[in-house]
């Protein structure tokens, strides 16, 4: 049940939400900040978990648990007097962090699973690109964050073998099923998140193909504290169809007065157009006198 932050979550609101709170009721058109306040994870519940999927959580995001199990802060805008939901920031609870790709009891034994997309000829990582998660059983994978239904936020355990290594990383599953870096760890990927102030596909500026037009709308109108301006401004004209009316009716001006007006010329200039196309030389003086037939 969404409720309004209580006194006993007070003393740490502002240092839990890095003080977007404040910055959001104070940005114009912004109607309602909305922060849902969660008990602590217990240890055991933690401890079961990390059982339950043969790997131990990183150390910033069991810390993360330990304070509040999940968080959730949702804000909204105010058109024509109507709250509109905008902004969501979600980390999911303890007990929804699910392994994403693994298979199900209830699945049939045959059915297609995430694990069918790998392909032997992927490319290694390198030292510009890191090595990308992989959906069997080389990678353990964990949902973070659901965006809305526009991609996944995934804790990314990418060796598993002979045994799950403790490093993790934060990847970003676009609808595609496309991966996408976002941070080493943890804790970076919250400031992410806070910093973008939850706004709508904000994980897709860090995709080759940025935000969609609709969402650069809201990104101009609530920055994010970290939104490099300059870049925004420039991939803003390549979404814009740009237009020029000479070139695009240049040839349609011609078109129709070519076709027009032999249906329109008279029956003696169509005569006397026949008598001058029968002779090739006098091309150039019939196309002189159609010009000047309807005038007369």
């Amino acid at each position: 049940m969404e409720e309004k932050p209580s006194s006993s979550i007070k003393p740490y609101l502002d240092k839990l939400t890095l003080g977007v709170t404040r910055i959001l009721e104070t940005s114009p058109g912004v109607a309602e900040v909305t922060f849902v306040e969660k008990e602590p994870a217990e240890r055991h519940t933690i401890i079961s978990w990390e059982q339950k999927n043969s790997c131990v959580l990183p150390e910033d995001l069991k810390n993360f648990y330990l304070m509040t199990d999940g968080f959730q802060m949702t804000w909204s805008v105010k058109t024509d007097d109507t709250p509109m939901p905008l902004g969501s920031m979600v980390i999911n609870s303890v007990s929804k962090l699910c392994r994403l790709g693994g298979s199900s009891m209830y699945t049939l034994p045959n059915a297609p699973t995430l694990a069918d997309l790998e392909d032997d000829t992927d490319e290694e990582g390198n030292e510009d690109k890191p090595e990308k998660p992989h959906f069997d059983s080389r990678s353990l994978i964990f949902e973070l964050d659901p965006c809305n239904g526009n991609g996944k936020v995934c804790l990314v355990y990418k060796h598993t073998k002979p045994v799950v290594s403790p490093d993790t990383e934060i990847w970003f599953l676009d609808r595609a099923l496309y991966w996408h870096f976002l941070t080493k760890t943890f804790t970076a990927y919250y400031r992410l998140l806070i910093t973008h102030l939850g706004l709508p596909q904000w994980q897709y500026a860090f995709t080759s193909y940025g935000v969609s037009p609709q969402a650069k709308q809201w990104f101009n109108m609530y920055k994010p504290i970290t939104i490099n301006t300059a870049l925004l401004s420039e991939e803003a004209d390549s979404f814009v169809n740009k237009l020029d009316p000479n070139k695009v009716f240049k040839s349609k001006n011609k078109t129709p007065v070519i076709k027009k007006k032999p249906s329109s010329q008279p029956a003696g200039s169509q005569k006397s157009h026949t008598s001058m196309t029968s002779s090739k030389t006098s091309s150039l003086p019939g196309n002189s006198s159609r010009k000047r037939d309807p005038q007369i």
